[in-house]
């Protein structure tokens, strides 16, 4: 005879009666729990110098001196870091990429947090704070965004930097995005094109673009979803599961 009580699968089968206390049902995660999902976080800065030196029988060579990065003042986009998150994520990226002459940038506005050794343009050489500033210098390579960002400056360009990171944000009463602390740098600086001028569709595009970190590397958010959704379905329902799949991610990048 049928149970005319609910049974469930899983692990451990269970069957849901009147006698059943609470019962909380949810996807097994691993150890860390579940995945967050991150945004991708762009500062551009203005207060950066290029500096061209001339080296005796070697040529020219090309550095970015400046504020990198900035903490405890609301930005005019609307973002503020503390000094606590600001302080603990330099001193990894220094560790990690600075000491072991990792910290690359790329040239232009990069639309994913993985750094593209294609596009490396220059290599962060240093990042110290003064006062709630931090005060970077990258020298610019001789790799072929290097030498478009040498022709540039040397053809008068009016170039600046531009921070590239994820993590998540919480908005305030008044409206300002707190970083929270998982807040993770892919560069202290990439180089872009006169950070003063307006920006805004480019940067909102990045910026409603979330992240997650999966098998070793970042996911777009939404490929992921559209990944897992075709996993789960039937061999019956594949077909009709890539159609929404696909139409449902279309329907987040517009």
């Amino acid at each position: 005879m049928k149970s005319p009580f609910l049974k469930l699968s899983g692990l451990e089968a269970v069957e849901v009666t009147p006698q059943s206390n609470f019962i909380n049902i949810g996807e097994r995660t691993n150890v860390t729990g579940s995945a967050k999902f991150l945004k991708l976080i762009r500062e551009d800065i203005q207060d950066t110098k290029f500096i061209i030196e001339e080296k005796l029988g070697k040529g020219k060579q090309y550095y970015i001196e400046g504020i990198f990065l900035q903490s405890n003042l609301v930005n005019r986009n609307k973002r503020m870091y503390s000094e606590e998150i600001m302080d603990k994520e330099v001193a990894r990226y220094l560790k990690e990429q600075v000491e072991t002459n990792r910290a690359y940038g790329e040239l232009g506005h990069p639309d994913t947090p993985s750094i593209n050794l294609h596009r490396v343009s220059h290599l962060i050489v240093g990042l110290r704070k003064e006062g709630t500033n931090y005060i970077g210098k990258a020298k610019i390579l001789e790799t072929p965004m290097g030498q478009i960002a040498r022709g540039l400056l040397d053809g008068g360009a009016n170039l600046g930097v531009s921070s590239r990171a994820l993590g998540t944000l919480q908005t305030n009463e008044e409206g300002v995005s707190i970083v929270q602390d998982d807040f993770m740098l892919s560069t202290a600086a990439d180089i872009v094109a006169d950070p003063s001028a307006p920006d805004a569709y480019v940067r909102g595009i990045m910026e409603n673009k979330e992240w997650v970190f999966v098998d070793g590397k970042f996911v777009e958010k939404h490929i992921e979803e559209a990944k897992t959704f075709i996993k789960k379905a039937s061999s019956r329902e594949l077909e009709e599961a890539k159609i929404l799949a696909f139409q449902k991610f279309l329907s987040k990048i517009r």
